[in-house]
């Protein structure tokens, strides 16, 4: 009987379903408490242990910030992930994306049913009002989207009365496996519309918008990942028809996530490939905001699927692999080994005094301070 492929790509994904806690001896010790590190040294941060990796990161600010997990728990910390509180735990719950607007206001999306065993909840997106303690599921009304696996949230400005106002934009995606839609807010959460996907791809596995009209989801062409292209497609009216401008020509592959750094034009996508023969790994870069893309080489190495990507500047970044790290400093021409861990999946970079600090969260959740990137 063939495997419904939804479960085919779970069964492939690096994170063993997280669903039943370790035994005592089985669970890997805590990673010592992060001591404050010279710059351009990663440090990974004392967490609670886990079977597999946590998803996704996000910070308001460098010392505040939140992580979920497959459990359907969420940790918050106040010192820059120095320490970290479980602020809530919701069994049944896959926290796959989380993404806050401020100290206290966010949002956690969940991957929902039908996908990893154990996975019991069907809303797929909560909000909360208190940094995380308590969450309401986001009404929107009779229409959904099955799960979430990206939180994208944009800051702007609008005339309003003569007057320049701030303006929250934010966009919930997903999902890894299908079925495929996004929640689209312009006002900070109050209200939402639901964009159905289906026509246009498989799965969606991250969102970014540069402006309320402007944005690219990165996806697959396919639910079933033996049939899947890494696929990117733009819109330039909020969602309403949406444009292809890159597809990978090869099977077994998605987009997996983006990064463009603040301000700029360049970002960058992993391709992430379940070709088990596969050894060259590629990320895709763009110089004309998600427009067009170019598939840059980054290792010879079957073991390195790709996952989460964090660039500070348009030449300086980092891709997270099952097998670990890599860098680049020239914007992708060529890669060396980072020490950070395995599957990092999610990066954020936030500013600091002295320049700017990325997150990583997977296996382990690390930092790494840097200077502030030169201008090009």
């Amino acid at each position: 009987m063939k495997m419904p492929a939804a479960a085919a790509l779970a069964a492939l994904v690096f994170a063993l379903p997280p669903v039943t806690p370790l035994a005592a001896e089985e669970a890997p010790a805590p990673a010592p408490a992060a001591a404050p590190a010279a710059s351009g040294e990663w440090r990974t941060f004392a967490t609670e242990a886990y079977r597999g990796k946590r998803d996704s990161v996000s910070f308001v600010d460098a010392a505040h910030g939140w992580y979920g997990t497959g459990a359907g728990d969420l940790f918050a910390t106040k010192d820059g992930g120095v320490t970290w509180e479980k602020v809530a735990s919701r069994p049944g719950t896959f926290v796959r994306a989380v993404g806050f607007v401020d100290r206290q206001n966010g949002f956690i999306g969940n991957v929902g049913t039908d996908y990893y065993p154990g996975v019991t909840d069907t809303t797929p997106l909560y909000r909360t009002r208190d940094g995380g303690r308590t969450w309401e599921a986001v009404d929107t009304g009779t229409a959904t989207i099955k799960g979430v696996c990206a939180i994208d949230i944009l800051h702007v400005k609008r005339i309003y009365q003569g007057k320049l106002v701030p303006r929250t934009v934010i966009h919930a995606a997903g999902r890894v496996g299908g079925p495929t839609g996004i929640l689209r807010s312009v006002d900070g959460g109050e209200t939402w519309s639901v964009i159905d996907m289906a026509p246009h791809a498989g799965m969606i596995l991250d969102v970014k918008f540069f402006d309320e009209m402007t944005g690219l989801v990165f996806a697959a062409t396919h639910a079933d990942p033996a049939q899947a292209e890494g696929l990117v497609l733009r819109t330039e009216d909020g969602g309403k028809t949406w444009r292809e401008v890159y597809r990978s020509g090869r099977k077994l592959e998605l987009i997996w996530k983006a990064s463009f750094p603040e301000g700029g034009d360049t970002g960058y996508a992993t391709v992430q490939s379940y070709d088990p023969e596969r050894t060259t790994q590629l990320v895709i870069r763009s110089d004309d905001k998600g427009k067009s893309w170019r598939e840059i080489e980054i290792a010879q190495d079957k073991t390195a699927r790709q996952f989460g990507i964090g660039f500070v500047s348009k030449d300086v970044g980092f891709v997270g692999t099952a097998a670990g790290g890599f860098a680049t400093r020239d914007g992708g021409k060529t890669w060396e080994r980072a020490p950070i861990a395995r599957a990092a999946n999610k990066f954020q970079a936030v500013p600091t005094d002295t320049g700017v600090r990325l997150y990583a969260i997977g296996t382990e959740a690390q930092a790494i301070d840097l200077p502030v990137p030169a201008k090009r």
